[in-house]
């Protein structure tokens, strides 16, 4: 065969490529559909609550009819998918603002996680593999849906889960399973797709300039409208290569190398044509911008946010990749070389700003800051100068340019960005021998980092300087500066203790102790009496008990048992008391067919309505409230009096106090709602003024799903800007209760607001409460370092 292959050759190694991978997955699709089975079954077998276990049995059987149709539609779909992709529809402006069904946006949620967390893993050998297809066709390369995108593969599968009728929750039990099989399988089968492409001369060697520049196209080089110069074949290799069969060099060829577009983005030139989505891949037909817009509503921001970030660190990490040839790989990284390792453990000249960990650093002004951004950049310089490798130079310029971008950051005080900068050092020598720093968001050197940004970018430098959250930054970077040698266990450790002291210090303020103490306790009387009602709605559910009676122990007396055992203790003898005359009422108010039965009533009737008073004032309530409960009571009771119907049998009214007597043992969060909260039931409870907490309680409107699930996930320490009644405060998340339903900020000028969960979500819905940070200290410095890049590609080995 000639040396320049036709454009049928092309296309139809292209297809065959993508055939293979097709098969490949499908297999893969058989081996998860049996893993599935095996989970849903093992998951019926374990102790769960009664609700979930109903879920997990409804999962089960669904999926018994279902799996088959499940297994054989997602192949068709993978099938279908097989033509190479179409170009994109040109989206007018009202395309982009379509609204999107909630399923639909359901499903490509739950996709889009399972392809960030695959393309932590099989992303470098992706990303080859589609720089290679897109050489390989040239301008019949489109950006639409590529079945070889895990995006797609992942969406069929979840729609399919979707289609034949297994609830969509369900995914959630089996969604770990299905992961990790794919995970390795998959990458698998991109390693095989990249070795039959390598087998036929196409880029056997991808080296920094085939990422850095645009691999699209043949580029214009003579033809007045941007075609190919005369002669040339439009699919001929834009960067020097002489011909995909050609598989001795990948460089070299005559002077036709591609000229990138000068308004090509930094993303495009490291061989993406669109902006990266959520593991720096390309973003294919239900991920491009008009979707994003769509989905705004629909999809939680944080997971965007995590999305973006993945996109970023994608970059960086082909970037490497590309940077250092044969000597960097993205499985198998090399420790430092002799040369570098001798440089970076010497210790610096006095005076320097590395000179010692003890070193008492006291100049915050801008001066100083230059001073200590100098001393860096000489440091850089030295460094880069005894780095032996291609990949050694880049991970030293990565790493610097972004603790160059953290020491810019002046929303962060002075002083602990300077004590920020010290870190790079320690972090370089992480990233050289642990290069995942580069690729992963939750690695603990770039969580620890993060956190601690996050948690002073509310502070001036006067509000920080002497504070404890201080002196811990200054020992965590102490800490890890002592410890070079742990690599990221280190990083771990005093991650691990930061999150401690940070939980006691945003709460160490006697008044928001106090707050806390405060809703820790309204949350447990609130949760406490929801599951009272539960339990007593179960145990009463088979008793001929009248309906009065039932109202009254279900909307009042539940609550008295609630406030006393949170007053008192579950097994204080009031407590007991007080749920013994729960059994007391209803065996009152059953029918009385024998006159023994009817003197008792009789004769402990006074006793009863007075303890019944006695609960009612404990728990608060108006006395004309009381004597109006007292009446319907006494109603009921005369009634029952002279009722010939069948009594309660003795044994169900001991069962029931018995019951009653160890209640916490059998009530669950199981059938958990919304707690009734306002700050008149705080004052109540413990007496004290609420003057300066505001208790925002649900109500308004009703949060999506994605909102409550970002407003689960928002982390202690962080900043917001909140809008309650139109006035504008710059909040700290300072506390979350155990059961997740109430959440304390606190305002820089002493007020607090006490939030519920659900009134949280929207309110992050509509805007009222905002982050301060749209991206993490560290996603920031990283972007910011591939925008010099972008600018000044040179100084990454230079």
């Amino acid at each position: 065969m000639s040396t320049q292959a036709t454009v049928a050759q092309r296309i139809q190694l292209a297809q065959e490529t993508r055939a293979r991978f097709v098969a490949q997955a499908g297999l893969v699709m058989g081996e998860v559909a049996a893993a599935v089975q095996e989970r849903l079954s093992s998951l019926i077998n374990e102790p769960a609550p009664s609700r979930e276990m109903h879920s997990r049995r409804d999962a089960w059987t669904f999926y018994q009819s279902r799996r088959a149709a499940w297994l054989d539609g997602t192949l068709k779909q993978w099938q279908a998918a097989l033509k190479p992709p179409a170009a994109p529809k040109k989206k007018t402006l009202e395309d982009s603002f379509e609204l999107v069904g909630t399923e639909v946006a359901d499903n490509r949620i739950v996709a889009s996680r399972l392809v960030q967390a695959l393309m932590e893993k099989v992303g470098p050998d992706f990303n080859d593999l589609i720089l290679r297809i897109k050489f390989l066709v040239g301008t019949h390369y489109s950006e639409g849906p590529e079945i070889l995108q895990p995006e797609v593969l992942m969406l069929f599968m979840v729609e399919e889960w979707a289609l034949t009728g297994m609830p969509l929750d369900s995914w959630a039990m089996v969604n770990e399973v299905v992961l990790n099989l794919l995970t390795d399988r998959l990458k698998n089968a991109y390693v095989s797709a990249n070795e039959h492409l390598i087998k036929r001369g196409v880029l056997p060697t991808i080296e920094l300039k085939d990422r850095v520049k645009r691999v699209t196209s043949a580029p214009s080089r003579g033809g007045s409208n941007g075609g190919p110069a005369s002669g040339q074949s439009p699919l001929e290799p834009a960067s020097g290569h002489s011909g995909f069969y050609d598989s001795t060099s990948s460089q070299g060829g005559q002077n036709n190398q591609a000229k990138p577009s000068t308004t090509s983005s930094f993303s495009s030139r490291l061989g993406w044509g669109q902006e990266t989505g959520s593991s720096g891949r390309q973003n294919s037909g239900y991920g491009n911008a008009a979707d994003e817009t769509r989905l705004m509503t629909s999809s939680t921001p944080l997971a965007r946010a995590r999305s973006r970030a993945q996109g970023v660190l994608g970059q960086l990490k082909r970037l490497l990749i590309g940077s250092g040839g044969a000597d960097f790989e993205a499985t198998h990284y090399q420790p430092p070389s002799p040369a570098l390792a001798a440089a970076m453990a010497e210790r610096p000249s006095t005076g320097s700003f590395y000179a010692s960990s003890e070193e008492s650093i006291e100049d915050y002004s801008p001066a100083g800051v230059a001073r200590v951004a100098g001393d860096l950049r000489r440091r850089t310089s030295d460094l880069k100068n005894k780095a032996e490798t291609k990949s050694e130079k880049a991970t030293i310029e990565i790493v610097a340019l972004m603790f160059q971008a953290i020491l810019q950051e002046d929303r962060i005080p002075p002083g602990i960005r300077v004590w920020f900068a010290r870190l790079q050092m320690p972090v370089l020598r992480l990233a050289l021998a642990e290069t995942d720093f580069f690729g992963t968001l939750n690695h603990p050197a770039r969580q620890l980092i993060d956190r601690m940004g996050s948690c002073v970018m509310g502070f001036d430098a006067s509000g920080i300087k002497g504070s404890a959250l201080e002196a811990e930054i200054k020992r965590v970077v102490q800490v890890i500066e002592q410890y070079p040698e742990t690599g990221k266990r280190v990083y771990q450790l005093v991650y691990d203790e930061f999150l401690k002291f940070l939980a006691q210090f945003l709460t160490n303020k006697v008044s928001t102790q106090k707050l806390v103490s405060v809703a820790q306790l309204v949350e447990e009387k609130e949760t406490l009496t929801i599951q009272y009602t539960i339990e007593m709605r179960n145990m009463l559910k088979d008793m001929p008990v009248r309906d009065e009676v039932r109202e009254f122990l279900f909307k009042v007396w539940a609550e008295v048992l609630a406030v006393a055992a949170v007053r008192k203790g579950p097994q204080d003898p009031e407590t007991l008391d007080y749920k013994k005359l729960s059994t007391d009422l209803v065996w009152a108010a059953s029918a009385k067919p024998n006159r023994s039965d009817r003197a008792r009533v009789i004769q402990d009737l006074p006793k009863l309505l007075q303890k019944l008073r006695a609960g009612m004032t404990l728990l608060g309530v108006a006395p004309s409230e009381q004597d109006a409960h007292i009446k319907t009571v006494s109603d009921t009771l005369a009634d029952a009096f002279l009722s010939k119907t069948q009594a309660i049998p003795t044994e169900q009214i001991a069962a029931m106090a018995e019951r009653l007597a160890n209640l916490e043992d059998f009530v669950s969060e199981d059938g958990m709602g919304d707690l009734p909260l306002d700050a008149e039931s705080i004052e109540m409870m413990l007496g004290i003024d609420a003057s300066m907490i505001d208790v925002v309680a649900d109500g308004g409107s009703k949060p999506t799903t994605a909102m409550l699930a970002w407003a689960q996930e928002l982390q202690l320490g962080a900043w917001f800007t909140l809008d309650h009644n139109g006035r504008l405060a710059q909040v700290q998340f300072v506390w979350r209760s155990d059961r997740k339903q109430l959440n304390l900020f606190a305002s820089t000028d002493g007020h607090s607001y006490l939030i519920q969960a659900g009134r949280l979500a929207a309110y992050l819905q509509a805007g009222l409460l905002l982050p301060q940070e749209e991206e993490t200290l560290t996603v920031r410095a990283t972007r910011d370092a591939l925008g010099k890049l972008e600018a000044n590609p040179e100084r990454l080995l230079g």
